[in-house]
């Protein structure tokens, strides 16, 4: 490096240094000057606490602490108090009121418990709480005429219990109150709220007083996994069908100008909504998302304005729903909350609505036992299919009898794959079988499992309901413990999980054996793909719902009964044969899917002979 750029680097670094001292000073400039300005704010802010103060002792005469004021940003102070808890309670669930914060300490579900797994791997149950984080908040932002908000959740405020009513005053500026009352009735998971201001804070009259509401949704389940699946928070614009937010990103939504009915944080079996006798206005929704190291699943916040004009001493009505998913209960409010239940959409869930919960409920009826619920409804998928099943059994039936014709057309073109499928088709096509035969009672009951894949986990009727060795049927059963974590499984391995697998290979086994040569010939590699896929999907279904491959049990077993009866009892193979030999003599139409597939086959064997004499 020559002497010139030496200069020019020192030069450089010189100009830099300059440039960062005099931004710096700039910087403590501008912070002096917050400062400052934020003094003269804090002071205004200092003097509106001590009003507060002021009215809370006029209003209840006791005595509150006031050695601490904290300063919570330029809108807010919060006031240090002796903190008192008040609970009402009725025959489904107790509500405890917080003076702290003015708001909802925690919502006990009295017949429902928590299900988790303490460091043993031993299923612990507790009782059941919404909104019991002290994270929680449920605050008014008043905008006052001098251009500041009020933020009431970190003002002095008091809880009292009038019979079945809790009532919280929180003292506002100029000896204002703003109460709010918490009611409900004795057969009921609905909460009855009422808030109004008493007397005349300053507010500004041409903007609109907002709710904020903070709520962590925390884990109620010990399938963590899915519980935060089907967790979110939801809404309901007047008019629209019911929406979320999201269930797998971090998202802020913003409805300015949009009405909205109620608006509710879901977990999976339970939720809390609010639902106002006027519709929220211009809504500020966002969601974050648990982490593995994070206590709760999701964490939610909703900033909605509401229509009530506190000014003119009108009061601000809601009814607070806070209990368990169940689609009955829901649709009975008539304004869509029937969606927190997870059936899932479009024709999956319309079928978890409309065919399978009313079948269960009717089944349910008769019995308590909801895995013998899932056993009499296996029964009646089985029973709805049986005449497509028999169909099924009797393609196969068919299809077995042409396989000594088929071993020798194997042993004849030994490995060319294309004519062995070829002459296989002309096989079919002479003595009128259709291959496909089989598939159609397979995909009529697809619907039914996607839909029953979504209903086992969202049906809270499955929660913590015992079958056999399966203690919640709405999640995994547990029949063995690991030492160690194993990929693909986890922890633990499900009885239910591995008997569908046994009893999928046993049938895979019997119902293909007589005509494997049909199947695979063109394709080996189908003849062990058929094996390896149970097996594949047992990995998957070892963390689902046990009421799931409960009901895939009883399928499979009901499914070789069915199999083993028909081909032995009620098909008669030597009818079958000249049933066969008759179409055979038949003269045949032509076109059809057969012939057509025919061709196809005939044209690709036409065209690897040429590739092969070309390379020749």
């Amino acid at each position: 490096m020559d002497r010139n750029n030496i200069i020019g680097f020192v030069l450089l670094a010189i100009l830099f240094t300059v440039w960062i001292t005099v931004n710096n000073s700039n910087n403590e400039k501008s912070i002096i000057a917050k400062k400052h300005q934020d003094s003269i704010e804090l002071a205004k802010i200092n003097k509106m606490a001590t009003d507060s103060l002021k009215a809370v002792a006029a209003v209840t005469q006791s005595k509150t602490d006031t050695a601490r004021i904290i300063a919570k940003d330029s809108t807010a102070v919060q006031i240090k108090q002796e903190p008192k808890d008040v609970t009402i309670e009725n025959n489904l669930l107790a509500l405890t009121v917080t003076n702290t914060g003015a708001g909802i300490k925690g919502i006990r579900l009295k017949k429902y418990k928590t299900s988790r797994e303490n460091e043993k791997g031993d299923e612990v149950r507790e009782p059941l709480y919404l909104q019991n984080v002290s994270g929680n908040l449920i605050e008014y932002i008043l905008p006052l005429a001098n251009g500041t908000l009020l933020s009431t959740g970190s003002l002095p405020s008091q809880v009292e219990k009038s019979g079945n009513k809790i009532v919280v005053t929180t003292a506002l500026p100029a000896n204002a109150t703003l109460e709010q009352n918490y009611t409900f009735d004795s057969a009921t998971y609905q909460i009855d709220y009422e808030a109004k201001i008493i007397g005349n804070p300053g507010l500004d009259n041409s903007k609109r007083v907002s709710i904020h509401w903070v709520n962590d949704i925390m884990p109620l389940e010990k399938n963590h996994t899915y519980e935060r699946t089907y967790s979110t928070m939801y809404f309901k614009e007047v008019g629209e069908s019911s929406d979320y937010i999201s269930y797998s990103k971090d998202k802020t939504l913003k409805l300015d100008g949009k009405k909205l009915e109620w608006i509710s944080n879901l977990n999976q079996f339970f939720n809390s909504t609010w639902i106002p006798e006027q519709p929220f206005e211009n809504a500020e929704l966002s969601i974050k998302q648990g982490t593995e190291n994070d206590k709760y699943l999701k964490k939610t916040d909703a900033k909605v304005a509401i229509p009530a004009a506190f000014n003119t001493g009108a009061s601000f009505k809601m009814k607070m729903y806070t209990g368990p998913n169940e689609f009955d209960r829901l649709r009975a409010y008539k304004n869509g909350m029937e969606d927190l239940v997870q059936f899932g959409s479009s024709i999956m869930g319309s079928i978890n609505r409309w065919v399978i919960r009313p079948i269960f409920k009717f089944l349910g009826s008769f019995m308590s036992s909801q895995g013998l619920v899932i056993l009499l409804l296996t029964l009646f998928v089985k029973l709805a299919l049986w005449p497509l099943t028999y169909k099924m059994i009797y393609s196969q039936s068919k299809m077995s009898s042409l396989k000594p014709q088929l071993d020798k057309l194997k042993a004849k073109y030994g490995d060319d794959s294309q004519k062995i499928q070829m002459e296989t088709m002309s096989l079919y096509r002479e003595f009128g079988v259709n291959p496909l035969g089989g598939c159609l009672p397979m995909l009529l009951q697809m619907p039914i499992w996607f839909a029953l894949y979504r209903f086992f986990p969202a049906a809270i009727e499955f929660r913590q309901a015992p079958f056999l060795w399966a203690t919640d049927l709405s999640s995994y059963d547990v029949f063995f413990k690991f030492p160690f974590h194993v990929p693909m499984l986890g922890s633990h391995l499900s009885l239910f999980t591995v008997l569908w697998t046994v009893t999928t290979l046993l049938y895979t086994w019997y119902n293909f054996k007589k005509i494997d040569t049909t199947t695979t010939a063109a394709n080996p590699a189908l003849k062990y793909m058929q094996y390896i896929m149970p097996v594949f999907f047992m990995a998957f279904f070892n963390s689902f719902a046990s009421g799931l491959t409960c009901y895939l049990v009883f399928s499979n077993i009901i499914n070789i009964v069915q199999t083993v009866v028909t081909k032995n009892y009620l098909i008669s193979q030597d009818k079958i044969q000249r049933e066969m030999d008759a179409y055979k003599k038949k003269p045949k139409k032509k076109g059809g899917f057969s012939e057509r597939l025919g061709e196809m086959l005939k044209e690709q064997q036409r065209i690897a002979e040429q590739r092969n004499n070309s390379k020749k």
